[in-house]
Order: structure tokens, then sequence, then C-alpha cells
């Protein structure tokens, strides 16, 4: 079965879902960077480095706000398409 989605069809919430996605990848990557001297037994990384591990939590942040802006505009849509009572 294949779904079509069109340009239309994105909620308010799907931009920060992204975005909050690539923060995330960003931040455990660099999450994984800042461990590795450990098993390497080298120096570690600049400070910055840690910082930008940081991005892990904030994208998830992001990402959940983006969840829930979707969720509310769903929730919304229904309300408006269901017959009055």
């Amino acid at each position: 079965m294949h779904s079509e989605t069109n340009a239309s069809d994105t909620l308010p919430g799907d931009g920060l879902i992204r975005v909050g996605g690539i923060l995330f990848v960003i931040g455990a990557i660099a999450t994984l960077v800042t461990v590795a001297p450990l098993f390497l037994g080298t120096e570690p990384f600049p400070t910055i480095v840690y910082l930008v591990a940081m991005l892990m939590g904030v994208g998830f942040l992001v990402a959940a706000a983006g969840v829930l802006r979707s969720i509310a505009a769903q929730r919304r849509q229904a309300r408006e398409s269901a017959p009055p009572a």
C-alpha cells in the first residue's frame, strides 16, 4: 500500500520535529566524540565539543514540542469536523 502526502498535509509541528531530530543527531554524534578520548587514551576535546553535545537534549525537547503542537492541531481539526451535539 502506497501512501502519498501533499505539502498541504503538513501539520504545524512537523517543522519542529524535523529540526529537533537534526539537533538530536548532531548532539548524539558530539556525545560519541566526547566519550572517544576515554577509550583511546587521548587528550580531552575543548569545551565547545561538550557544549555541542548538549544539543541532544535540546533536540529532544524541540521535537517533543513539535509532537505536542501536532497533536493540538489534530485535536483542533477533529473538533471542528465533528458534528455539533
